[in-house]
């Protein structure tokens, strides 16, 4: 499953300074008052003055621009600071009235530039879906590329989503595995969902063993499965960011997969279906031996209730769901 092509910052900045036109990283670092964008948030420059990503939306990408372009000529990060500016707001500052500090690190070697192999070693851990913390001091610009259990403040930032600075003058940058999105039965409602997932940052996976319905023809350009649920299911391993979601109402489809997902540290499972429907799952996956600790894991009706009725109104509330428990918890 690949990094869809907004997310790939670090690959991008990557591919040029391989390419030899150069490159440079800038990274929201910190944020005060309505910020457009989440600390983390980054924009990659080339040499050229190509850019990939966003660090505020489009109020100060211009200006930031022309400092990694200069950072790739001295070979010296920089920390900047953009807020309100007034008649320049839309310029050189953010109309939200917000303030943001963004670094630019440039890529290359020397000891204040952003190592290729450091940030190879980034992509390639993105790339095999392995959690990393990355932390640079702002003062030093001494820089790790840090595991999971290797350091406490990097964990507590890596379960919580969410770079920022440390105490000790550190900024971490959290950079866990994208985003996935099973969805079992190919119906009518999976066709926008995919489409609406697949914008929100998920790679999506459909399965459903019935060749009609999850055919390349409605579903042009999906990864699609045909084996059977609980198989699909064991081949995705779903993690700990993954969500699933049932829509078939056949128990025969839908049952195995559930189980599957209760099995997993999957952080969504929703379910379509009825109150009566879901009562009489209820009733089939306690007769099945499940838990009832793990049945409370389970929404359903999937969805948040917005009062949607058609196919597309019933994936927005789906995914507005999924959207709540991965920031707000289950």
């Amino acid at each position: 499953m690949s990094i869809a092509d907004h997310d790939r910052i670090p690959e991008i900045a990557l591919d040029w300074h391989r390419s030899g036109i150069g490159a440079a990283l800038a990274t929201v670092v910190e944020t005060w008052g309505s910020a457009p964008r989440q600390a983390g948030s980054q924009l990659a420059i080339s040499g050229l003055g190509q850019i990939m990503g966003s660090v505020s939306g489009g109020c100060v990408e211009g200006a930031v621009v022309n400092e990694a372009m200069e950072a790739m000529e001295d070979g010296q990060p920089r920390l900047l600071t953009y807020g309100v500016s007034d008649d320049s707001a839309f310029a050189v500052g953010l109309a939200c009235g917000g303030t943001i500090r963004v670094l630019v690190e440039p890529v290359g070697e020397g000891a204040a530039r952003l190592a290729p192999s450091l940030l190879a070693a980034l992509v390639a851990a993105r790339a095999t879906r392995q959690a990393r913390g990355y932390a640079i001091s702002l003062e030093s610009w001494e820089r790790r590329l840090i595991e999971p259990g290797e350091d406490p403040a990097v964990d507590v930032r890596l379960r919580s989503d969410k770079s920022g600075v440390e105490a000790d003058g550190r900024f971490i940058a959290v950079h866990n595995p994208p985003l996935r999105l099973i969805v079992v039965g190919a119906v009518h409602i999976a066709q926008p969902l995919l489409v609406m997932a697949r914008s929100c940052g998920y790679a999506p996976s459909l399965i459903d063993p019935r060749a009609a319905f999850g055919s390349a023809e409605r579903f042009p350009g999906e990864e699609i499965s045909e084996a059977w649920p609980d198989e699909a299911m064991a081949a995705l391993a779903p993690d700990a960011r993954t969500a699933v979601v049932t829509l078939t109402h056949d128990s025969k489809l839908d049952d195995p997969a559930i189980m599957a997902a209760l099995d997993s540290p999957c952080f969504y499972l929703g379910c379509l279906g009825s109150t009566r429907t879901h009562a009489k799952r209820l009733a089939r996956l306690r007769a099945a031996g499940v838990a009832e600790e793990a049945l409370a894991r389970i929404h359903a009706p999937v969805g948040l209730d917005i009062g949607a009725k058609t196919p597309a109104e019933i994936a927005l509330s789906v995914l507005a769901q999924i959207t709540q428990c991965l920031r707000r918890g289950a």
